[in-house]
């Protein structure tokens, strides 16, 4: 299936790209759609999930080329912002390796940058024992709440998971874990704010501490919060993209960012 993507708000405005995290859709970026609406607004659905399910591989590299193209075709010359969470996150480091002059600003949420390869080997089995309970609406609840989508998302969270072939959640989670930092990010011109939970795994907050040694690269950790931080505190993510497409002071996105705060080591 061709890529499948919704418009949103002012289509004079420069471009703004939401790409959502593995296992879910679009419909994670509701709470931020109405506050851009002075941009024009592009939320893409990511192979094998959604509309796109149909479709069983899964590619990071793949998915990046996709998005790209799909900016070309819409930019004109607007000014092109990407936002990203976890593996939408690792494709909008892609993107910006494949086209380091492209794309203006970027924020880049909960990313895996230290691959863990040794687990690759394990994942094809793993999800092949436990792809079953996908289906029961109790694990999903569980899954649901560690992402902060036991409320009001829950029911499109299921719906999207049960659409999911077991293939795709091969394929995606083992590019998640094999997805590694590329150097060349230090030549792109795109400004990039890294964030993460202070609640994730050290793995992601230790990715955000390496992206931030890039020059053009800035990090911010996000106080008593897990994997989920566009869900878990809207108005807080809200207020940081805001000033961080605006502004080009860290202390002042640190300002607006959440009641407590903090860089990242």
């Amino acid at each position: 299936m061709a890529l499948h993507y919704k418009e949103a708000g002012d289509s004079n405005g420069e471009l703004l790209l939401f790409i959502h995290g593995g296992g879910v859709d679009g419909w994670m970026w509701d709470q931020q759609i109405p506050k851009f609406s002075n941009y024009h607004i592009l939320v893409p659905t990511l192979q094998g999930h959604g509309e796109r399910s149909d479709k069983t591989s899964f590619s990071i590299h793949q998915n990046a080329v996709e998005l790209l193209e799909l900016l070309e075709e819409k930019q004109g010359s607007k000014r092109i912002h990407i936002v990203g969470f976890s593996i939408g996150a690792q494709i909008g480091l892609e993107m910006i390796r494949l086209a380091p002059n492209f794309i203006h600003s970027a924020m880049i949420n909960s990313a895996l940058l230290t691959p863990m390869k040794f687990a690759v080997p394990f994942v094809k089995p793993m999800i092949k024992l436990t792809y079953p309970l996908i289906q029961n609406r109790q694990f999903a609840r569980q899954q649901a709440k560690q992402l902060y989508l036991d409320r009001e998302f829950f029911e499109r969270y299921y719906t999207t998971s049960l659409q999911m072939s077991s293939d795709t959640l091969i394929e995606m989670i083992q590019e998640n874990l094999s997805f590694s930092l590329s150097e060349d990010l230090e030549s792109s011109t795109t400004r990039i704010l890294a964030t993460a939970g202070t609640k994730e795994s050290r793995s992601v907050i230790k990715s955000v501490s390496r992206l931030a040694q890039f020059n053009n690269c800035q990090s911010l950790l996000i106080s008593d919060v897990g994997h989920g931080f566009p869900i878990a505190q809207p108005e807080a993510f809200n207020r940081l993209l805001t000033h961080w497409l605006t502004t080009r002071s860290l202390s002042r996105v640190r300002s607006v960012a959440s009641p407590t705060h903090g860089s990242a080591p």
